[in-house]
């Protein structure tokens, strides 16, 4: 069985999801295809339109806040993912997201009120605090899910 070529190793993984850049190269140097040869490959494969970080970053941001995941979440994951601080800011900017609506909405699938007392209402923003929303958020949120 014939190994493949880097060539053919990055395109099978795209057929399959968007990677990033630094995702696609950690994978191609796994597979011991030579440094250079994998960053001319990946210069070529943007400069063709296969590989994008913007489109890999659109997407992941609508399909975490189709989810319910707040910004600090989305944005500590790309970042993982060897995404750039300007470019997720850009792209969390750029979504519009109403993140007190989204925070509410996770707030009512989860629990049925704001909880009796402040140990309750505690583990509420906890759980909101483990999405990706920051203290503003998730007291809006409260509010929000729960008008008194």
């Amino acid at each position: 069985m014939s190994q493949r070529t880097p060539y053919e190793e990055a395109i099978a993984l795209l057929a399959r999801r968007e990677y990033t850049r630094s995702e696609l190269e950690e994978r191609l140097l796994r597979h011991e295809h030579p440094p250079e040869e994998v960053r001319a490959l990946l210069d070529r494969l943007a400069e063709d339109g296969f590989q994008s970080d913007a489109r890999f970053v659109e997407h992941f941001v609508r399909s975490r806040i189709a989810r319910l995941q707040g910004p600090r979440k989305i944005s500590a994951e790309l970042g993982g993912r060897g995404i750039d601080r300007d470019m997720i800011a850009r792209a969390l900017e750029e979504s519009d997201a109403d993140w007190t609506s989204l925070a509410a909405e996770a707030l009512k699938r989860r629990f049925e009120g704001p909880g009796e007392d402040m140990k309750a209402r505690a583990k509420r923003q906890r759980f909101l605090a483990s999405r990706g929303f920051d203290g503003q958020q998730c007291s809006s949120a409260m509010r929000l899910a729960w008008p008194s």
